[in-house]
C-alpha cells in the first residue's frame, strides 16, 4: 500500500502547477508548471500540486482528481517529509503547442525527515498535457516500476 501510494505522490509531482508568463514558449511554462508541482509536494502543500490537475484527470485504474487528491495527501500525512528526485524529462509538443506528452523517471522517497529516508519508489511516467485558457493542465498519467509495466 506504501508504495501505490508513492506511486500516486509521483503523478502529483507531475501535475504541480505554478502562474506562467504567457510570454515563454509553451515547452517552458510546462518546464515551469512540472517543477512547481515538485515544489508543491516537496513543501507539503496538496493545493499547488493540484492546481495544475485537470478536472477530467484520469490516471492508472481509473482514479480520479478527487482520487488523486487523496492519494498526495495521504502520502503527506504519512511522511513528514517528503522528496522527488526527477530524471530528464522528456516533451512532445503537438504540432500546435495546445497538448504534450511528457515522459520522465523519478525517484520518491519520504520519511520523517532524518538523515535516511524510511521509503522509497522509483517509478517511470508518462503524463498528457493540455493548454487550458494559457494554464498547462495534466489531463492523463500512467506510472509503473521502472522496467516494468505503467498501469
Amino acid at each position: 500500500m506504501i508504495r501505490t501510494v508513492l506511486k500516486y505522490m509521483l503523478i502529483a509531482v507531475i501535475v504541480l502547477s505554478v502562474a506562467s508568463c504567457k510570454r515563454a514558449p509553451p515547452e517552458q511554462r510546462l518546464r515551469d508548471t512540472i517543477a512547481a508541482m515538485q515544489k508543491g509536494v516537496e513543501s507539503g502543500s496538496p493545493a499547488d500540486f493540484m492546481e495544475a490537475v485537470s478536472p477530467e484527470f484520469v490516471g492508472n485504474e481509473g482514479v480520479d482528481r478527487a482520487g488523486l487528491e487523496r492519494l498526495v495527501k495521504a502520502q503527506l500525512l504519512l511522511n513528514s517529509k517528503v522528496s522527488v528526485q526527477t530524471g530528464p524529462i522528456a516533451i512532445e509538443m503537438a504540432a500546435d503547442n495546445k497538448t504534450a506528452t511528457v515522459r520522465f523517471s523519478a525517484l520518491l522517497v519520504g520519511g520523517t525527515g532524518g538523515l535516511l529516508p524510511v521509503r522509497g519508489d522509483m517509478q517511470e511516467i508518462q503524463t498528457g498535457w493540455r493548454d487550458e485558457d494559457g494554464q498547462w493542465r495534466v489531463y492523463s498519467a500512467s506510472w509503473g516500476p521502472v522496467g516494468g509495466e505503467r498501469g
